[in-house]
């Protein structure tokens, strides 16, 4: 139950960023639902990888290099999706911060909501 109400939300987050900021665009809640997704999956499987294999450059940043990693997944999941489109890499940053920043809220939320009985 969590999983799936964590999913409809972010698709909602993904609204509300192409809503607020012009550079990223969705066509329609589905279309932000299937972007949500990828994004999660593109998240889970190909971040892991890239951070081990950009270590030293995490490093020698203090962990500045993350914010691209997070950039690059919000980039690559538009590149692949029709509804779901970036303006370039900038773009990309700005709206992979405003996206994360509403996943933490979300997920206070959801911890909340959930371990209260």
């Amino acid at each position: 139950m969590k999983l799936l109400l964590k999913w409809l939300l972010s698709a909602a987050a993904l609204l509300f960023v192409a809503y607020v900021y012009g550079g990223v665009q969705v066509q329609s809640f589905g279309s932000a639902l299937i972007a949500a997704f990828v994004i999660g999956l593109f998240n889970a499987v190909l971040r892991p990888v890239l951070v081990i294999l950009t270590l030293p450059v995490t490093v020698v940043t203090v962990g500045l290099f993350l914010f691209v990693i997070n950039a690059l997944m919000f980039w690559a999941a538009a590149g692949v999706l029709d509804g779901f489109h970036v303006n370039g890499f900038m773009a990309a940053l700005l709206g992979s911060l405003i996206y994360s920043a509403l996943g933490l809220v979300i997920e206070s939320a959801l911890g909340g909501l959930f371990t209260k009985q």
